[in-house]
C-alpha cells in the first residue's frame, strides 16, 4: 500500500502540512477538535520513533476575523500581513497547547522565500530543524506572511512543505487538504474523474489534470501548487502524498485506507543539485532545442550550441532554468556567463567564442557540475 511509505518504521522524519480550510471553520475559529485529532496522530507516530515537522496555514484567517477584515484578510497585501501578524499569535498557542497535552513541546519557525532561497539561510534553517526534530520537538512552521511581499514569497504552503521537508531531511511529506488526491478531472466538474493513486513522473499529462484555484476560497493553494510541491519534494528524495483531511485521525485514516495521491521520489540528488531543483526563483532562462535536450539527459553539460534564446538579466554564478523547444522546464543551474554574453554566443559552436568574446572562454553555458534536471 502506498501509505506505508510514510510509515514511522521506514520514513524516520516526516512533513505535514496543514491547509486554512482544514484549521479555521468558516466563522474564522480553529476547529479544536479536529485539531486535537491530529496532534494525537502526531504523538502516537512520534512513540514509534518518527519525527514530525508540521506546515500550519490558518494564521491570516484567524486574525482575519479578529480584526473583521473582508474577503478572509485578502482584500489587499496591507490586510494580509496585518491578519498574518494577528493570527499568528493565536495559532501558535492553539499548536502548544494541544500539543501539550500529550507530553510534546511545540517551536516556532516563520519564513520567508528568502529564507530558503540564499543557500546560507537555507543551510541555517535546516541546521535549526534537524536540532529541533532530534530532540523530539514539533517545529511548527509558517510563511512569515507579516513581512513577506506579493512580489517574493511562498504564496501556498504547499511548496512551503516541500522545501521543509528538503531542509528536514524528511523521507516523505503529507500534504492535509480539501481534495483526496489528483483526479485525472476536476471531480466537481466531471463524472467520470477517477482519482490517481501513484504518479512515477510528473509530465504534460499530469499537469493537465490539475486545476488552479482553492477548492474552499480560504486557502491560496490550489492542484497545481501541490504538483509543484510534489517536484520539489520528489527531486529532495522525499515521496509527497495528498490525502483528504476532513475525516478524524486523518494520519491514522490514511494509513488504513491508503487513499490518496503518492508522487514517488527518484533517487535524490546531491544536497546542492536538491536545493537547486527545489528553488521557486530564477534570475533568468535560457531556450535550447532538442538536441541539447538530449544531450542533458545523457548527464552532459548545456554547451552554447544548444541554446536558442536568453531571458532574464543574470550574472555569472546566478541561477537560470533551462527550457526545451516544447516550452517545458528541463534542467535549472548556475549560469558560466552573464546574461549578454550568454546572448552573444547563443547558438555558436566552442571554438568560435574566443574570438567573438575576446578572452579565453568557459566551454560550457551551464556546466554538469552546477546543473540538476527537473
Amino acid at each position: 500500500m502506498p501509505a506505508r511509505r510514510f510509515d514511522p518504521a521506514v520514513c524516520p522524519r516526516l512533513v505535514v502540512k496543514i491547509g486554512s480550510a482544514l484549521l479555521v471553520d468558516p466563522e474564522g475559529q480553529v476547529r479544536r477538535d479536529w485539531l486535537a485529532g491530529v496532534v494525537a496522530d502526531i504523538a502516537e507516530r512520534q512513540g514509534r520513533g518518527q519525527r514530525i515537522a508540521v506546515v500550519s496555514s490558518g494564521a491570516i484567517a484567524l486574525g482575519a476575523r479578529r480584526l473583521g477584515l473582508p474577503r478572509g484578510g485578502r482584500a489587499s497585501l496591507e490586510d494580509a500581513q496585518a491578519a498574518a501578524a494577528t493570527g499568528q499569535i493565536a495559532l501558535s498557542h492553539v499548536w502548544a497547547e494541544l500539543l501539550g497535552r500529550e507530553g510534546l513541546t511545540a517551536a516556532q519557525m516563520l519564513v520567508t522565500l528568502d529564507d530558503l532561497e540564499d543557500r546560507r539561510r537555507y543551510l541555517n534553517a535546516s541546521a535549526t530543524l534537524d536540532r529541533l526534530l532530534t530532540l523530539g520537538v514539533v517545529p511548527v512552521i509558517n510563511e512569515n506572511d507579516s513581512v513577506a511581499t506579493a512580489e517574493i514569497r511562498f504564496g501556498d504552503n504547499d511548496r512551503l512543505a516541500a522545501r521543509i521537508g528538503q531542509a528536514a531531511s524528511a523521507g516523505g511529506v503529507l500534504l492535509l487538504s480539501d481534495v483526496d488526491g489528483l483526479y485525472t478531472a476536476n471531480p466537481g466538474r466531471d463524472p467520470d474523474a477517477v482519482l490517481v493513486p501513484e504518479v512515477t513522473r510528473i509530465d504534460a499529462r499530469i499537469l493537465a489534470m490539475a486545476d488552479g484555484g482553492s477548492a474552499s476560497g480560504m486557502g491560496s493553494g490550489g492542484m497545481l501548487s501541490k504538483i509543484e510541491a510534489a517536484r520539489i519534494a520528489c527531486s529532495a528524495g522525499a515521496h509527497l502524498a495528498i490525502l483528504s483531511g476532513h475525516v478524524d485521525r486523518p494520519l491514522t485514516a490514511y494509513a488504513a485506507s491508503g487513499r490518496g495521491t503518492v508522487f514517488i521520489a527518484a533517487k535524490a540528488a546531491g544536497a546542492r543539485k536538491a536545493w537547486l531543483a527545489g528553488r521557486l526563483t530564477a534570475r533568468g532562462r535560457v531556450h535550447v532545442d532538442a538536441g541539447a535536450v538530449r544531450a542533458l539527459g545523457e548527464g552532459r553539460s548545456l554547451l552554447p550550441a544548444g541554446a536558442t534564446a536568453i531571458e532574464g538579466r543574470f550574472a555569472r554564478g546566478d541561477v537560470v532554468d533551462i527550457i526545451g523547444p516544447d516550452g517545458m522546464l528541463v534542467a535549472r543551474g548556475l549560469a558560466e556567463y552573464d546574461a549578454a554574453d550568454a546572448g552573444r554566443i547563443t547558438g555558436l559552436r566552442s571554438d568560435a567564442l574566443a574570438a567573438l568574446l575576446g578572452y579565453a572562454p568557459r566551454a560550457a553555458m551551464v556546466h554538469r557540475n552546477h546543473l540538476v534536471l527537473l
